[in-house]
């Protein structure tokens, strides 16, 4: 049977941690899920030792210190690559992804490389997001549509599911972006790569309990990511 492995970056997701990785198992016997947290300060990854006692299918990378959502995927894009998983997932600890989604995505996996759960492909499906942050992750998807040229309305999405071969075809160590720009990254390499991404629409609901990591250099480091992603195509440099 295909396995699958949805990666999980943690800061400061005590809150989260056991319900999202229960909800995540349940979805299918084929899923394990990593936890790659950045030795958060609440207890994060002692609460994820305890589950793994008991489950298999669990999985944990700890890190010595706050390095990173890019760094972090990375590590777990590794971490799939060399336990031959077939499914890679990224995904948020905070609920604003639906697990139940997972089934879905996968069952688009003989359709295509890569699906993004897309909060734009069919209108705006963002809950409880404020009107400003709104227009802001608006703007910039169609702002990297138009530089890039890529034709994905969610580039900046954070659930996605890739085949196996995707990942092992790109540079990990070459990837130069930690926060929201690592997913237009990716997405472009894979897309230039000529690998074949699917957009499903989801219904993104801001996170029930923690806080947001969301940032003013987070959003800078997107804007610039894509002219240096424009210019590397144009010099044959990906």
């Amino acid at each position: 049977m295909p396995k699958a492995l949805v990666i999980i970056p943690t800061y400061n997701e005590s809150q989260n941690a056991e319900n999202i990785i229960t909800e995540v198992l349940q979805q299918s016997e084929m899923v394990e899920v990593l936890i790659v947290d950045d030795n958060s300060p609440d207890g994060t990854a002692a609460i994820v030792q305890r589950m793994m006692e008991t489950n298999p299918r669990i999985h944990l990378l700890q890190r010595e210190r706050k390095m990173g959502l890019g760094t972090a995927y990375v590590a777990g894009f590794k971490y799939a690559i060399q336990h031959q998983f077939d499914f890679i997932f990224e995904m948020d600890a905070d609920f604003s992804h639906n697990p139940k989604e997972i089934p879905v995505m996968l069952g688009k996996m003989d359709q295509c490389d890569v699906v993004i759960g897309s909060r734009y492909i069919k209108g705006v499906n963002v809950v409880n997001w404020p009107m400003k942050r709104l227009i802001l992750s608006y703007s910039a998807n169609i702002y990297t549509r138009i530089i890039t040229g890529m034709p994905v309305y969610d580039a900046t999405a954070g659930f996605k599911c890739y085949k196996r071969k995707v990942l092992e075809s790109i540079n990990l160590d070459g990837l130069r972006s930690n926060g929201y720009a690592f997913q237009i990254e990716t997405n472009f390499m894979a897309w230039r790569k000529g690998f074949t991404i699917k957009e499903i629409p989801i219904v993104f609901v801001d996170r029930r309990v923690g806080v947001s990591k969301m940032n003013k250099k987070i959003v800078y480091e997107a804007a610039f990511m894509v002219w240096r992603l424009k210019a590397r195509s144009l010099f044959n440099r990906l």
